[in-house]
């Protein structure tokens, strides 16, 4: 019998990012689904305050060069990858100059400027998606973590839902406290329909403001099952679920890789 196969797309992941409960999240989970058997790949950007030397990255020439086209222009995608120790575990990253600096300022891209944040959102997302194509790698979970991968959900059961990598792929989605500030670019929507979305895949933000909540609410809308990892979820959000019927594994007040890898076997 074959190894069933998690793909993991992060928004954080320690140590290349500062420790959190999603970036610490974002390491032990990986890693101890792989400890317990199953094959992992690992995605996540490469914000500009990774150091690639200190963290020796290095560039896969024969995943990279493919061009994303997001609002009419060109974003090379360029796929780093290295390798976490002692787990032996391979991080992907995600890297447009466009989106992730070279020269960062004290915070995160995503917090330096929000206003490419949809943008960012569609580049990460897809340029995850199509590097798992070009892997030639078949995902039975697809777990996404953080609101920058929000848009996985969506993409895996609409776009790319008859692809041999996805066809058969369940969609987990983590919820976490945090957030971002303010809304998405107006013209959001538009670029999801320019990106092959439909009227009804979109139902739900047409022609309103997409802030956190409401992004999370599309992510959720697609999604074949969902784990609250803090307590400080929004009320509004929980109710959605509920209301939904979303397979859920709620907040239990620590971190239980065994519960959750039980959980994948539900979906």
């Amino acid at each position: 019998m074959s190894k069933e196969k998690v793909l993991f797309v992060n928004q954080e992941i320690m140590p290349y990012i500062p420790e959190s409960e999603m970036s610490k999240a974002g390491l032990d989970l990986p890693k101890g689904i792989q400890e317990r058997g199953y094959e992992v790949r690992t995605f996540m950007p490469k914000y500009g305050c990774i150091n690639e030397r200190r963290n020796q990255l290095h560039e896969v020439i024969r995943l990279s060069g493919m061009n994303l086209i997001i609002d009419d222009t060109d974003h090379p995608l360029i796929i780093k990858v290295a390798t976490l120790q002692p787990a032996r575990m391979q991080v992907y990253f995600i890297y447009n100059e466009d989106y992730f600096q070279r020269n960062p300022g004290k915070g995160l891209e995503t917090e330096e400027s929000p206003e490419l944040n949809d943008e960012r959102c569609i580049f990460f997302v897809r340029g995850t998606i199509e590097t798992v194509k070009k892997l030639r790698w078949e995902a039975s979970i697809v777990h996404c973590q953080g609101w920058l991968s929000a848009l996985t959900p969506l993409y895996v059961k609409k776009v790319y839902a008859d692809d041999p990598s996805f066809r058969g792929s369940k969609v987990v989605y983590s919820l976490y406290g945090s957030s971002f500030n303010g809304q998405l670019d107006p013209r959001f929507e538009e670029k999801l329909r320019m990106e092959g979305f439909s009227d009804d895949d979109l139902k739900s933000i047409a022609g309103r403001p997409v802030d956190f909540t409401a992004l999370a609410k599309l992510a959720l809308a697609h999604s074949d099952g969902v784990i609250i990892h803090t307590e400080t979820v929004a009320q509004e959000l929980l109710d959605f679920i509920e209301e939904n019927k979303i397979p859920c594994l709620p907040y239990e007040g620590s971190f239980d890789v065994d519960k959750y890898a039980e959980f994948y076997k539900t979906l």
